[in-house]
């Protein structure tokens, strides 16, 4: 019995020996922070996909450095690239979307910061601390330049002002611009695998303020706004500005619905994540 209590003590103060030389040496690497890389899928949302509809989804890939202040919070900067883009034809459960036609690609460039709030305490490195959910939100701002094809030929919308923008007869319609702001809010969870490395996968919905990464907002310009060539054939900006003339009468007449301008646009990336910590180490105090 007594080289049983023996053992337990000797036991006991070894694990709490060992115990405290591991927490030492924690206490002895600084997080300076983690670069990593992220790699999923995007999907839009907006006047061609009014429902929320994810059955387009397109590549999503990011850069980012995050530091990390105490084991809660963190401060991340991001850069992304994302495709975009939906079409009319997946619309049929409406008449009057299918019969629109209208479509639209775009290449997205993104440059956010964002702040991530821990549910748990994080400790890369501790075995006791490397796993947690967390919240994400920010402010960022990015690029895009819809276009849509037509007869095999890839044709930027912007500057036709398929709405009229800068025609004489829509003075109040200026052309958009193609930088705009995004809001990105979402959740994500992050673990880690060992001292240098993290592996994480997040959802994060980007809010915008414009109503044109898909070039559809309002309505209608009508035929009339876009004058015809000297061949007397219809011009780009005034075939494209109504593409419902392949399913007969074409539909676009001057003021009638074309989008929903009381609703912004937006998009959502889910990515898997990895990245690699970036340390240094603190000598230990002199006793």
């Amino acid at each position: 019995m007594k080289k049983l209590i023996i053992a337990a003590i000797i036991t006991f103060f070894i694990t709490g020996n060992i115990s405290a030389q591991y927490h030492t040496v924690l206490d002895q690497i600084v997080q300076e922070g983690e670069v990593g890389v992220s790699l999923g899928a995007a999907h839009y949302f907006g006047d061609l996909n009014p429902k929320l509809r994810l059955n387009r989804p397109k590549i999503a890939a990011g850069l980012f450095f995050r530091k990390q202040f105490g084991e809660y919070v963190a401060l991340r900067i991001s850069g992304h690239y994302a495709q975009l883009g939906y079409s009319d034809i997946y619309n049929g459960y409406n008449e009057f979307m299918h019969t629109r036609n209208l479509s639209f690609s775009t290449n997205i460039w993104e440059l956010a910061a964002q702040g991530d709030f821990n549910f748990f305490k994080f400790v890369p490195g501790d075995v006791y601390h490397n796993f947690t959910p967390y919240i994400t939100f920010g402010i960022g701002t990015f690029n895009y330049d819809p276009y849509a094809y037509y007869q095999g030929q890839k044709v930027f919308l912007r500057p036709l002002g398929t709405e009229g923008q800068g025609s004489a007869a829509y003075p109040g319609r200026k052309p958009y611009g193609s930088m705009a702001l995004c809001f990105p809010v979402g959740m994500g969870v992050k673990y880690n695998l060992n001292s240098r490395m993290n592996v994480g996968f997040e959802v994060v919905y980007r809010f915008t303020n414009t109503d044109y990464i898909d070039d559809v907002s309002t309505t209608y310009a009508g035929a009339a706004a876009f004058p015809a060539l000297p061949n007397g054939k219809a011009s780009l900006a005034g075939t494209l500005q109504d593409r419902s003339f392949v399913y007969g009468t074409p539909i676009g007449i001057a003021g009638r619905q074309r989008g929903y301008s009381n609703q912004k646009d937006s998009y959502v990336m889910a990515e898997v994540m990895v990245s690699f910590n970036l340390t240094s180490y603190r000598c230990p105090s002199a006793k």
